[in-house]
């Protein structure tokens, strides 16, 4: 990466390290800059994935009772007259092997969790904003999900769930394929107050999730959740609420509520 602020601001930044005049002056570089800002969103993503994966391992309980015994040990013989150097030897093995073990399980896990996160909050906001230009907006254009959830046969490996909230203020608008994290993914559209909401959904094999937190960006705010072997992510300019409000429809329609 070319881009001077990647190495010296990006980071201060996620970190929430930056006092508010750099901060600012950060967010208005993303505006510009498309590097630090798929950075950023790489970064985000991955510090998210390496949270949700609770990568602790709690070591077996003999070590943990030979590393006590060795401790107490050590320690005994420090107060006695001569100081048996072999057994601090052993102390300090024996937590270095449990150092360099956890530290190998961290980037075992770690890079386990970068593959799998192929999806970024940059590359979704990119395809919100792309969508908003004239014609690009759905490929089936219709509020009828009987018409909308048919149109996708054929054209993914998998088959959306598509329902209209007109009555709970979320009418659907259509739909269309889009590419995120290199795969095809379907992309609902759906409406509110004059505003559009895209909601990307692709099949996963990992486990269900929440409705995550809200994330933000540039004025567009996105939430993310897994649902019946589905993955999800609303994104719009409109309030985090109305994002979290539809993401609730969709699960409860998907459990028959």
């Amino acid at each position: 990466m070319n881009c001077d602020f990647s190495g010296t601001l990006l980071h201060g930044y996620l970190d929430g390290e930056l006092d508010a005049v750099r901060a600012a002056e950060f967010e208005r570089h993303l505006e510009d800059c498309r590097e630090c800002t798929a950075s950023l969103g790489a970064a985000e993503s991955l510090r998210a994935t390496i949270l949700r994966a609770q990568l602790y391992e709690p070591a077996p309980l003999a070590l943990r009772k030979k590393i006590r015994s060795e401790i107490k040990g050590a320690a005994e013989a420090a107060h006695g007259p001569k100081v048996n150097v072999w057994r601090w030897i052993a102390v300090a093995a024996s937590l270095l092997l449990v150092t360099g073990a956890a530290w190998y399980a961290l980037q075992r896990n770690s890079a386990t969790a970068t593959s799998a996160t192929t999806v970024t909050s940059a590359e979704m906001l990119d395809a919100h904003i792309r969508s908003l230009q004239a014609g690009h907006l759905t490929d089936v254009a219709s509020t009828d999900q009987h018409t909308v959830k048919p149109w996708f046969d054929g054209k993914l490996d998998f088959i959306p769930p598509v329902k209209d909230y007109l009555d709970e203020g979320f009418p659907l608008i259509g739909g269309r394929l889009d590419v995120l994290g290199e795969r095809n993914v379907a992309a609902l559209v759906y409406g509110r107050r004059k505003h559009f909401i895209n909601v990307f959904v692709w099949p996963t094999k990992e486990e269900d999730t929440p409705i995550h937190p809200p994330g933000s960006r540039q004025g567009y705010q996105w939430v993310h959740w897994r649902h019946k072997g589905m993955e999800f992510c609303a994104v719009s300019d409109v309030n985090a609420q109305d994002l979290h409000d539809l993401a609730q429809l969709i699960v409860q329609s998907m459990d028959g509520r």
